[in-house]
């Protein structure tokens, strides 16, 4: 216990004397201030007089706050922490502790907030970090002028004056012992004070070079005359191109404004660097190096990108491979099958007639045996006969035979009656449930099932046209009134009086042509060229451009507009506007999903498609792609078939066929003359213009149309009558020659058509036949035919194929403008969601076609980054500013030329596909959508180039988001420009646009008109938000020249995020101002042109 008490005791004795030394240290420092080491010269002392000094400095950053934020907001966004970065001396306080050992009065020579503000208001009133005079003060003015006003040396106050060095309003009267700077310190020329050199500098002591006389490392000359001045420390704080002098050069680290040490291998040393940076693993860095070579990473990005891509289109190809390879091997099975079955049942009913024959043949021999025999004998050996198999005799039977024979006899009358069966002979034979356990179109779901059910159906379709005899004139009449064909909603067109006269030429392209196409027939429209076969079907269809047309035309005997009903209507045009990278079924497949009803069930519209493949005789190439100019595809007839089968599988209700067998052999046009009489007698209307028909041809169709040159009709009526009203006015059609040949050889001036006729008395003649009305430049005409003009009453000649009563009840309709047509076809088709879901599953297959160009856009991308990136290294006094300037132009310009390809060369396409009702809106967000990929990847593509080339500042993801929301940009300008220009000119606005903007946009401050356009120009956005994200990592040492390099181009650092959303939102308008106006600007076609009823 005892000893526990002595040691106990011990510590407290040690505790009291701790106290007693700590207190005397603490009155030790509250005593001491910043002169205390020049009165006591007591080395100790220093650290304390140090720290004190210090955080008078400290504080000196709070009074700058708010005037800094006032005055230099645009440059620094965290004013603490811009200036905690410039003048943190907290980790190494030896300058000062060096400058308080030799001037002794350091307080009295460091300079007050006022002279620190008088010094920076004057860099920054002279509108230039390069300036090197200030304006004259109290100290240094034309009367006085000390030597403490030379650069590099400072003065101190008298002895009795105390100097406030957070007097921020009165400068102090400092003209007393002028001295040289202290190393760490900074004299400008004309203040007598003071200021620390910023972190990032290097501010020792300057010595003369005799040879130049001036103050080496500095660019400052002692003044003339005085002898005993010497030079001192740095001069002056300013921008790095006049005050690169105080900088840390390249290849050193500064980690005080009095230490410089060369970066050691495996770091580098940027200039004005405060520590040396590790290199990254892969980089090489080499002693005294500035920047590290980061060339491998930028080859590793792209080696890493491009394997993924190969990876990414190696697999999408491979899926979509598999995809049509699993899907072909199914629908071999099912039609595989469907043949079996359908062979299948041809032999059983073939057994079922052999059957019928030979019990019908054995009848009629016992009949003829037991005819010789009297009536007695054969009543009474009736009972020893053989029962007859196909009687119906009472008598009873055993009853297992009695079955066997019924379900025999059932089966028969099933395979007879069930022909839809889809199950082959699965069942039981005699089910009387068969029909009902028949899978319905709506319960299939597996591709199979799908495939099966529509070659079935295919099948029974053949067997149907075989049974009724190759649609001779007896199957014709027995497919029409079969109940398993389905009819479409009719459309009846009628026109009377039609006119169509150029807007500017004033010339008559079509003439008082009056007359109607009806639904299950087949219209051709021939005549000679310039005849104006097109120009009709295009009126008749709603298409004329640059027209006036005057005249009526009804649809189902209402003046509607045609595009009233465009959902079943379809319009082949003349040239094959197919998409060249889709397969043929997957050209067919799209327009039937998204032009058939909404709500048929899928297997339906798998079996429009398969008719219609089928049909036209294209089931070899249905896995082809179609083929571009550039790239082989089908051959020519196929590509002209799958035109035509673009229109087929939407089942209209009225097809437009403009020449649709030029091109195709006679087999080939036979093949699809035939698949358009099968859509006639489902009640489809069907109008095609045709060129030298073969006589097979000829016959096949119901109407012709004849025109003359200036779109005179010239006969319109049944092709079985055209002959017959021509031999009524004395043209016969010779031998071995083909009745429209001779007629349009006729109007052309080849053969004169017989004695007393002329061409142009032709026209005429059909008007004055039917009671039409002659227009008045035409009457002489009729002056010349004289007593033949009566041919209307020849006796023979057909009947007016459009009698004028049918216009009783429309003479008093007033001209209508469908401006806005509404919907009369009663066809619901999928929404916009639903057609989006189709446009981007097509989009995506063909960008995944076109590989090989999104490789060479990207390898163009690499090259243009690795060449920016070597040519435009980054320097300290533009923060990268030229580099980023050529950066914008080129990716601008590279971008804009790849997005032209998204709507440039599907014009035509788009046309076509929104004049059958498709939506705009799906099919620009579908390009969008697929377009956002290249968005995302081309800038990273670039930067895996640039950034490691150039190696800048900013890190790579700020780098990335800027060239991200440029790239967005310029790729809906880009839009715009493919929309509104033709190609040509598209890619050269690409080409002149970005180099203009980015012209005006480096207009200087005093350009206002320049500086006015350049704010709202995408480049000046996007230059400056390159640009900030680069100047904000350069602090401490280069605060001012940040502030001067912003100042001078007008940017602001509180602007990064702005930009960025300016430049978003450019985009964005310009897609919200395409899908409103893109269905108008670029189809150019109004919807329906302006009407003018004229009556007789």
């Amino acid at each position: 216990m005892s000893g526990t008490r002595i040691n106990d005791c011990r510590l407290q004795y040690l505790f009291l004397i701790l106290l007693l030394v700590l207190g005397g240290c603490f009155r030790r420092v509250w005593c001491v201030d910043g002169d205390e080491y020049s009165r006591t010269k007591n080395p100790t002392v220093v650290p304390l007089v140090t720290s004190l000094i210090y955080s008078q400095i400290s504080n000196l950053t709070k009074i700058f706050n708010k005037d800094i934020t006032k005055s230099l907001g645009y440059c620094t966004k965290d004013v603490d922490a811009d200036l905690n970065e410039a003048f943190n001396f907290a980790g190494n306080l030896d300058f000062l502790n060096k400058c308080v050992m030799q001037t002794k009065d350091v307080t009295q020579r460091m300079c007050t907030a006022a002279e620190m503000k008088f010094y920076f208001t004057s860099i920054m009133d002279t509108k230039s970090a390069d300036a090197q005079f200030l304006k004259p003060n109290r100290n240094c003015n034309l009367t006085s002028w000390v030597p403490g006003c030379e650069p590099g040396w400072a003065c101190s106050v008298a002895p009795d004056q105390k100097v406030n060095l957070k007097n921020s309003k009165d400068i102090p009267l400092r003209t007393r012992d002028s001295q040289p700077c202290c190393e760490g310190f900074f004299c400008p020329r004309g203040l007598t004070c003071m200021i620390p050199c910023p972190l990032g500098s290097y501010c020792p002591h300057a010595n003369l070079n005799k040879a130049t006389g001036i103050c080496d490392p500095y660019a400052y000359q002692l003044p003339p005359g005085k002898g005993n001045h010497t030079c001192g420390a740095a001069d002056t704080w300013a921008g790095v191109a006049s005050s690169e002098d105080i900088f840390c050069s390249a290849g050193f680290y500064c980690p005080t404004t009095t230490k410089k040490i060369t970066c050691t291998k495996g770091h580098y040393c940027r200039m004005g660097s405060t520590g040396e940076k590790a290199c990254f693993k892969l980089s090489s860095c080499n002693p005294n190096t500035y920047k590290q070579n980061m060339h491998a990473y930028g080859f590793i990005l792209i080696g890493a990108l491009s394997l993924i891509l190969m990876v990414f289109y190696n697999c999408s190809d491979q899926v979509l491979s598999t995809r049509h390879a699993r899907l072909a091997k199914s629908r071999e099975r099912a039609a595989r099958s469907a043949r079996e079955t359908a062979q299948a049942r041809e032999r059983w009913k073939i057994a079922k007639d052999v059957a019928k024959k030979r019990t019908a043949g054995l009848q009629q021999q016992l009949s003829r045996t037991f005819s010789r025999k009297n009536g007695v004998e054969a009543s009474t050996n009736e009972s020893s006969l053989p029962p007859k198999f196909p009687s119906n005799s009472s008598k009873p039977k055993p009853a297992g035979k009695e079955k066997k024979s019924g379900n025999l006899t059932k089966m028969l009358q099933s395979i007879e009656n069930d022909s839809d069966s889809h199950e082959g002979f699965n069942l039981q034979i005699g089910d009387k449930n068969i029909k009902k356990q028949m899978p319905k179109a709506k319960q299939l779901h597996t591709k199979s099932q799908i495939f099966k059910y529509a070659y079935g159906q295919l099948e029974k379709e053949k067997a149907m046209e075989q049974k009724n005899k190759n649609l001779t004139f007896s199957g014709v009449i027995s497919m029409a009134t079969d109940t398993d064909i389905r009819t479409r909603p009719t459309i009846e067109v009628a026109f009377k009086d039609l006119t169509i006269t150029l807007k500017k030429k004033h010339k008559h392209l079509m003439r008082s042509v009056t007359g109607k196409i009806l639904p299950g027939r087949i219209s051709a429209v021939m005549g000679p060229s310039g005849a104006g076969k097109t120009t009709f079907l295009s009126a008749v269809a709603g298409k004329s451009t640059e027209c006036t047309m005057s005249g009526s035309i009804l649809v189902n005997g209402k003046p509607d507009s045609i595009h009233c009903y465009k959902k079943i209507t379809g319009f082949v045009p003349q040239d094959d506007i197919v998409h060249g990278n889709l397969t043929v079924e997957e050209n067919l497949r799209f327009s039937a999903r998204c032009r058939l009803s909404a709500d048929m069930p899928k297997p339906d519209k798998v079996l429009v498609v398969e008719r219609v493949i089928e049909s036209l005789g294209l089931q070899l190439v249905r896995d082809s792609l179609v083929g571009t100019v550039e790239k082989r595809g089908i051959s020519g007839g196929q590509r002209k078939r799958v035109n035509v089968g673009l229109e087929l599988v939407m089942e209209p209700s009225l097809l437009i066929l403009d020449e649709p067998t030029s091109g195709l052999d006679s087999s080939s046009s036979n093949l699809l003359l035939r698949a358009l009489r099968r859509e006639a007698l489902e009640g489809v209307n069907i109008c095609m213009v045709l060129h030298q028909p073969s006589y097979t041809l000829y016959k096949m169709f119901d109407d012709l149309i004849l025109l003359a040159k200036g779109g005179l009709t010239v006969y319109h009526g049944p092709v079985k009558k055209a002959e017959e009203y021509f031999a009524s006015i004395g043209i016969t059609v010779p031998e071995r020659v083909t009745p429209p040949d001779h007629f349009i050889d006729i109007l052309e001036g080849i053969t004169k058509p017989g004695a007393g006729l002329t061409a142009e008395q032709l026209p005429v003649r059909w008007m004055l036949h039917n009671g039409y009305p002659v227009p008045p430049d035409m009457l002489q005409l009729c002056d010349q035919i004289g007593s033949s003009s009566n041919g209307g009453s020849t006796h023979g000649a057909p009947e007016k194929s459009f009698p004028g009563d049918a216009w009783q009840d429309n003479r008093d309709h007033k001209p209508l403008h469908f401006l806005k047509p509404y919907d009369l076809s009663n066809r619901v088709t999928p929404g916009v969601l639903r057609q989006y879901r189709y446009f981007l599953g097509r989009s995506i297959k063909q960008r995944l076609r076109e590989a090989q160009l999104q490789a060479a856009d990207f390898l163009i991308l690499l090259l243009a980054g690795a060449c920016l990136g070597t040519l435009s290294q980054v320097k300290g006094d533009t923060f990268g500013y030229h580099g980023y300037m050529y950066t914008i132009i080129a990716v601008s310009l590279l971008c804009k030329i790849s997005a032209l390809r998204s709507f440039s060369l599907d014009k035509l396409h788009y046309r076509r596909e929104n004049d059958s009702g498709t939506s705009s809106l799906a099919y620009f967000m579908a390009k969008d959508t697929v377009d956002h990929f290249n968005t995302v990847i081309k800038p990273l593509v670039f930067l895996s180039m640039f950034f490691f080339f150039n190696n800048p500042r900013s890190t790579f993801m700020d780098n990335y988001v800027v060239l991200l929301c440029l790239v967005y940009c310029v790729t809906g300008i880009a839009y715009v420009f493919a929309i509104f220009f033709p190609p040509s000119q598209a890619q050269l606005w690409c080409v002149l646009l970005p180099v203009v903007l980015t012209l005006i946009a480096n207009q200087g401050k005093d350009d206002k008109i320049g500086k006015y356009l350049g704010s709202y120009s995408y480049p000046k956005w996007a230059l400056e938000a390159f640009l900030i994200a680069n100047a904000q990592r350069y602090s401490g040492v280069w605060l001012i020249t940040r502030c001067d390099t912003l100042n001078e181009l007008g940017y602001s650092v509180q602007n990064w995020t702005c930009c960025l959303v300016l430049l978003i939102v450019t985009e964005k308008a310009d897609n919200v101002v395409l899908a409103a106006m893109y269905p108008r600007l670029s189809f150019r076609i109004p919807f329906v042109l302006v009407q003018k009823f004229s009556w007789p």
